[in-house]
C-alpha cells in the first residue's frame, strides 16, 4: 500500500506534468488580506444573503459575494500548509518511532498559522473541475537537522545521527526538493486531491478532501470529509468517513494517518475571524504510537482564542511521552517524558517560499 501511495505522482492524473526545477521561480505574492471589517454596503449584501439561509444549510451551492473571497484558490491554500518544509523533512530523521511521531506533531501544530493568511476570515476561491496547482520548495540540506529541545545539558537529539542512512548527503551544499501537486477531482461533491513528496528523503503525503460548509447563524462552519471512491462509483452516493491524510515514511516502512480540524468563520457581520475546532488524531499502527490534538473553540464568555492541546502516547503501555499546549497561531510549549521542554513561536518560524512557474508558462487549468 505504501509504495502504491508514494508512486502516485508518476501514475495518476495529478502527476502528468513532471515540472523541471529550472522552470520555477520563487513566489513573490504574499496574498495578505488588508480589509479589517465589513463595510456598510457589504453588510447589506450579507444580510440579504443570510435572510435566504436556514440553520444547518449546506453552503456548497450558495453563490457568495466576491468581497468575502481570498485572492487564492483552495488548492493553493493546501500548499501553504507546507510553509515549513524543513520541519516536515525532519520527521523521517528521527532515530526512534517515538521521536518521529513527536516531530510529526511538532510540524502539524505549526502548519496551520501560515495556511490561514491574515486575521480576517475570508474564503478561498472554489477550484473548477480539473483545476490544478503545482509548486515546490527548495530546502537547504543543513536545515534538515536534529531539533534542539533544551538548552540545559545534553539533549535527546544528540544521538540521532546513527539512524540516517543519508548522512553523507546532508551537507550544506545543495537542497532537497519538496514537490506538491493538487487537483480538483470532483465538482458535486467538491473534492480536492493533493500529493506532496520528497524523493531524496523517501517520504510523501497523499490525501483527498471533501469540504462541506454549513450556515450556523452568525458563523459559518467548514468540515472536511473523505469520499469512499469505490462505493461512490458503484452506488452513485458518496459515503462519509473522517477526513484524513496519510504520511508515508518509506525508509522506516511507516504510515501515519491523521485527521483535520473544522474551521469556523465567526462574526461574519462585523470583523470576521477564523478559529479551528475539534479533536483530531494521528496514528501509526506499526509503531503503536498515537497522538490526540484538540483545537479548543472560544467559550461564549471569557476564555482564550486559538487554543490547542495535544498528547502523544505509546498505546501498548498507555504512556504519555509528550504534551503540548498553546495557540496554533502563536506560542506552543512542548513537554517531554524526560522532563525537557521546548517553546516554538510560530510567528518567528522562518517561512520557505514556494516556487512555481510564471503565470505565462502555466497551463490554462492551473489556479494562478
Amino acid at each position: 500500500m505504501m509504495m502504491s501511495l508514494c508512486s502516485l505522482l508518476k501514475t495518476s492524473r495529478l502527476g502528468q506534468e513532471d515540472i523541471s526545477p529550472s522552470e520555477e521561480v520563487t513566489d513573490t505574492e504574499d496574498n495578505e488580506e488588508e480589509d479589517l471589517g465589513v463595510l456598510d454596503d457589504q453588510r447589506s449584501v450579507i444580510l440579504h444573503l443570510l435572510s435566504q439561509l436556514k440553520l444547518g444549510m449546506d453552503l456548497t451551492r450558495v453563490v457568495l459575494p466576491t468581497f468575502i473571497l481570498e485572492k487564492r484558490s483552495l488548492l493553493e491554500m493546501y500548499a501553504n500548509f507546507m510553509a515549513h518544509p524543513d520541519m516536515f523533512l525532519s520527521i523521517t530523521a528521527g532515530a526512534t518511532a517515538e521521536d518521529r511521531i513527536i516531530r510529526f506533531v511538532e510540524y502539524y501544530l505549526t502548519a496551520f498559522h501560515e495556511g490561514r493568511k491574515g486575521a480576517v476570515a475570508k474564503k478561498p476561491y472554489n477550484p473548477v473541475l480539473g483545476e490544478t496547482f503545482h509548486c515546490s520548495w527548495e530546502v537547504p540540506r543543513d536545515k534538515v537537522k536534529p531539533l534542539v529541545r533544551s538548552n540545559q545539558g545534553p539533549t535527546r537529539e544528540s544521538g540521532r545521527g546513527s539512524n540516517n542512512s543519508q548522512q553523507g548527503e546532508d551537507s550544506p551544499e545543495g537542497s532537497y526538493r519538496v514537490r506538491f501537486v493538487a487537483e480538483q477531482v470532483s465538482h458535486h461533491p467538491p473534492v480536492s486531491g493533493f500529493y506532496c513528496e520528497c524523493r531524496e528523503r523517501q517520504m510523501c503525503v497523499n490525501a483527498h478532501v471533501w469540504t462541506k460548509s454549513k450556515f450556523m447563524g452568525m458563523s459559518v462552519g467548514v468540515s472536511m470529509a473523505v469520499v469512499n471512491t469505490e462505493k461512490y462509483i458503484s452506488n452513485k452516493s458518496p459515503l462519509l468517513f473522517p477526513a484524513h491524510r496519510v504520511l508515508c515514511l518509506l525508509e522506516h516502512d511507516e504510515e501515519y494517518i491523521f485527521t483535520l480540524p473544522c474551521a469556523y468563520a465567526r462574526s461574519i457581520l462585523t470583523v470576521p475571524w477564523v478559529e479551528l475546532g475539534g479533536k483530531v488524531s494521528i496514528n501509526c499502527i506499526k509503531s503503536g504510537y498515537s497522538a490526540t490534538v484538540t483545537f479548543h473553540t472560544k467559550p461564549f464568555y471569557g476564555g482564550k482564542v486559538h487554543r490547542v492541546t495535544a498528547e502523544v502516547k505509546h498505546n501498548l503501555t498507555n504512556t504519555i511521552v509528550c504534551k503540548a499546549q498553546g495557540e496554533w497561531n502563536g506560542t506552543l510549549e512542548f513537554t517531554y517524558s524526560s522532563g525537557e521542554t521546548k517553546v516554538i513561536d510560530t510567528s518567528k518560524l522562518p517561512v520557505i517560499r514556494k516556487r512555481l512557474r510564471p503565470v505565462e508558462r502555466q497551463g490554462r487549468t492551473e489556479s494562478r
